[in-house]
């Protein structure tokens, strides 16, 4: 065994001459518990809050989704396209063409994102989970057109569920000035009915701004006939998506784009790491402060340990050794330190998993869940693991070599 952790074990266990260094050692070791705990527990409903948010795009967001790289639209008919549709995994091939465009229904109006999409869009999404109405999602029907708008949107023009009078829908001709004399020709003007359902994603991008409609619809109102702003995948069951998408970008090449769910949503999941960051960081600096515990614990050995230091060198130690004496025992204190808020915040986690005793808010179904949503990642409690190790094993470096040299001396 080693001779400076052998003697520093000795020393973490054993009895001092002074009570008061007990009590400053364990004071330590629940400091550096508290401190990893909190980070345990932090990260984990960061990891959570992640996951719901996901779980709520999963519904709507295709499992791949290719865009060209260039420019808004591809011609549905181009080659790499048809070499596409020919990729056995896929179960579900679904074109769609989002634009912009102005809805009227009444005295309300708002600037929407018009989504035609075609009559497979059920197959290839969940989208049946996020409907709300007594009517069932339908595109067309002859020729009436269906529109499906999102929740707060509907709200927002002043209509339910289901709406008797079509919502004027309004987009610019294709390549055409506004004609300020008769602006209204310089637009293409249809309609759209309801058929007895909204859609609730939960977040605001799509609730607030999406209609979701016929592909030939789009096209018409759009002049963007033949054309796709995006193709949508579906996958058999067993798909790896991650091995279909680098098969499909080389069947693509670098004129598309091809996006899992996580990319499609990368702004939303970037502020969510970020925030995940800021917290780290800031709990980092809390643990920075804990040990100085530490460093006050193992000053008090080191007094304390005065005539045993001096025996040690009449033994033959070095003054190396003795100075390592001291930094192990800090090191074994910030270790069992760690262990014990790392299993503490696995526990609470699990509980928490469990029970949800740690609610949002009073008042049950305020909000999306009821409770903080919780979820532990292996990579984290390995980082916070090391994270405390080198914090403390860094505070201790100068402090404790400092005061072991002045006590050699």
């Amino acid at each position: 065994m080693n001779f400076p952790f052998y003697i520093a074990r000795r020393y973490l266990f054993s009895k001092k001459s002074h009570h008061t260094i007990n009590i400053i050692s364990a004071i330590s070791v629940c400091g550096v518990a508290v401190a990893t705990l909190a980070m345990v527990c932090t990260m984990s409903v960061f990891n959570g809050f992640q996951d719901l948010v996901a779980s709520f795009f999963t519904d709507i967001d295709p499992e791949l989704k290719v865009t060209p790289a260039k420019g808004k639209t591809i011609a549905a008919d181009a080659p790499e396209l048809t070499r596409l549709k020919a990729y056995p995994a896929i179960q579900a091939y679904t074109e769609t063409l989002e634009e912009n465009a102005l809805v009227i229904s009444g005295d309300h109006q708002a600037m929407v994102t018009i989504k035609g999409v075609d009559d497979n869009f059920a197959q290839a999404t969940e989208i049946g989970n996020l409907l709300y109405g007594d009517g069932t999602f339908t595109l067309h029907a002859d020729v009436l057109e269906f529109g499906v708008l999102g929740i707060q949107l509907a709200a927002q023009l002043g209509l339910g569920a289901s709406f008797d009078a079509p919502l004027q829908v309004y987009a610019p001709k294709k390549g055409e000035r506004v004609n300020l004399a008769n602006p209204t020709a310089s637009f293409t003007q249809s309609e759209l009915y309801s058929p007895g359902v909204v859609f609730a994603v939960k977040q605001e991008k799509y609730d607030a701004h999406y209609i979701i409609t016929s592909l030939r619809f789009a096209r018409q109102l759009f002049g963007q006939q033949g054309r796709v702003s995006a193709i949508e995948l579906k996958f058999k069951d067993g798909t790896d998506i991650r091995d279909a998408q680098k098969d499909i970008q080389e069947i693509l090449g670098e004129g598309f784009t091809v996006e899992d769910r996580y990319q499609q949503q990368a702004d939303v999941f970037r502020i969510m790491e970020v925030e995940k960051l800021i917290a780290y960081l800031f709990l980092t600096f809390i643990l920075l402060v804990a040990c100085f515990n530490i460093i006050g614990s193992v000053s008090m050995l080191i007094i304390d340990k005065k005539d045993d230091v001096r025996t040690l060198r009449n033994l033959g130690a070095k003054d190396n050794q003795v100075i390592r004496i001291f930094l192990f025992e800090g090191r074994l204190i910030s270790g069992f330190g760690a262990l014990a808020g790392i299993v503490l915040g696995l526990l609470l986690c699990y509980l928490q998993q469990a029970y949800g005793f740690i609610t949002l808010g009073n008042s049950a179904g305020s909000f999306v869940v009821d409770a903080y949503p919780v979820s532990v990642r292996l990579w984290d409690v390995a980082l916070i693991f090391v994270t405390v190790l080198l914090v403390s094993y860094g505070a201790l470096w100068y402090p404790v070599r400092y005061l072991a040299k002045r006590l050699l001396d």
